[in-house]
């Protein structure tokens, strides 16, 4: 499916290739990604054609095909903006710029790779003037919010948030600080990078080349008597157990894994090398979520349910149950589906599932006794929003297919 035209299709003269122009048909192609909401913009050669691509609601479309011969100065003029070397072709480049476009103020994390045809170029999009959410409108059901807050109230600990890159993870976190944020408390992050600021919070940036990494940034933090400290992601042995000895020293730690599911996150630290009675100690509770499409409520229509869809949403025939799906409309790109809400499992760490951490017991295990607890999963999260009209069969089986 190709995006609509009409706002792009006049951006590119198509007679010249003059640095006025490349500057302008860069200009107005960020302007039309951010107002199609696009997290990502990927800037393909091919053999005959450059392509195009918006990343919307997670989801790849073409926006335009320009020829090839417009290709390098285009990636020469994504490269001047975010002090790349022009010159090298050869090998991958990583960069970032601030810039400002149609007044909104927007971080550019540029990342080049030599392919085929020429230079492939993603730009991922991140408005910095963006209204920080509060915990009641990231879609947390009731059970879930309530279990949710009662472990961010604990006054030491960890916290996890998991989930695939891009599933919302940092949203979650910095709504979590904005509620947390107290003049009474010193929260301070360490982030790679800081996405948000938030007031009152003191935000530091990871600075690999100068030497500031996850692991050494939270030593710091720890001798400016913190009583907040959120680190932007898990990624090694050092940084976990550096995390874990503060949050069994009288500090909140909150902090990101890439694991596919609450229980997981478990097993992730015990991979890393931490003790399972160190785990037991210290952990609070796992958050974990992924993104799905919103149905597009100026489309959104019922439509006759079948035995197959009852039967993968638990539910019995002739139950009476009304689905819901987008018909397409130009609102949201003939999709049906506009925007993206959060599903969620929030796993508080009981005591016994403490007992079971030490025991090294398997997940399966620990998923069993959370369920004794009232624990809901990523699945059961979303069937209820299916069930809610708020999303769709189709994504229940994309997104939570487990």
């Amino acid at each position: 499916m190709k995006l609509s035209r009409l706002a792009i299709q006049n951006i590119f003269n198509g007679q010249s290739t003059g640095e006025v122009q490349i500057i302008k048909f860069v200009n107005n192609l960020l302007e039309f990604a951010l107002e199609q909401k696009a997290s990502d913009i990927h800037i393909e050669p091919l053999e005959r054609a450059t392509r195009i691509r918006l990343r919307i609601d997670g989801f790849l479309y073409t926006a335009l095909e320009v020829a090839s011969s417009y290709h390098n100065a285009i990636v020469s003029r994504i490269k001047i903006i975010s002090s790349l070397d022009i010159a090298e072709k050869r090998l991958p480049q990583d960069g970032r710029v601030d810039v400002d476009v149609s007044g909104r103020k927007v971080d550019l994390r540029i990342a080049t790779l030599p392919v085929m045809y020429g230079e492939r170029v993603v730009i991922r999009v991140l408005e910095k003037n963006q209204v920080l959410l509060d915990l009641t409108s990231l879609d947390f059901s009731e059970a879930n919010l309530e279990a949710y807050e009662k472990i961010i109230s604990a006054p030491n600990g960890m916290v996890l948030l998991t989930g695939p890159t891009g599933s919302g993870k940092s949203t979650t976190l910095y709504a979590t600080l904005a509620q947390l944020n107290d003049e009474a408390k010193n929260i301070i992050t360490i982030e790679d990078p800081v996405e948000r600021t938030i007031e009152g919070v003191q935000q530091i940036a990871v600075n690999n080349k100068a030497g500031l990494t996850f692991a050494t940034g939270l030593r710091s933090i720890l001798r400016q008597d913190p009583n907040i400290i959120m680190v932007g992601e898990i990624r090694d042995q050092e940084t976990a157990r550096i995390a874990v000895q503060s949050a069994l020293t009288g500090h909140l730690v909150l902090s990101t894994l890439h694991t596919n599911n609450a229980v997981g996150a478990v097993t992730r630290l015990l991979d890393i090398g931490i003790e399972p009675f160190l785990v037991a100690a210290a952990l609070r509770g796992v958050v974990a979520q992924r993104l799905v499409r919103r149905i597009c409520l100026n489309c959104r229509e019922v439509y006759p349910v079948s035995q197959a869809e009852l039967a993968i949403l638990g539910c019995e025939p002739n139950s009476g149950v009304k689905l819901y799906r987008g018909r397409g409309c130009e609102k949201c790109n003939h999709t049906g589906y506009r925007g993206r809400m959060a599903i969620q499992e929030v796993l508080p760490v009981t005591s016994e599932l403490q007992n079971l951490f030490i025991k090294g017991a398997e997940e399966k295990i620990l998923l069993t006794q959370a369920s004794a607890n009232g624990f809901a999963t990523l699945r059961q999260d979303c069937i209820a929003k299916v069930l809610a009209g708020q999303t769709t069969v189709e994504e229940l089986l994309r997104v939570a297919y487990c």
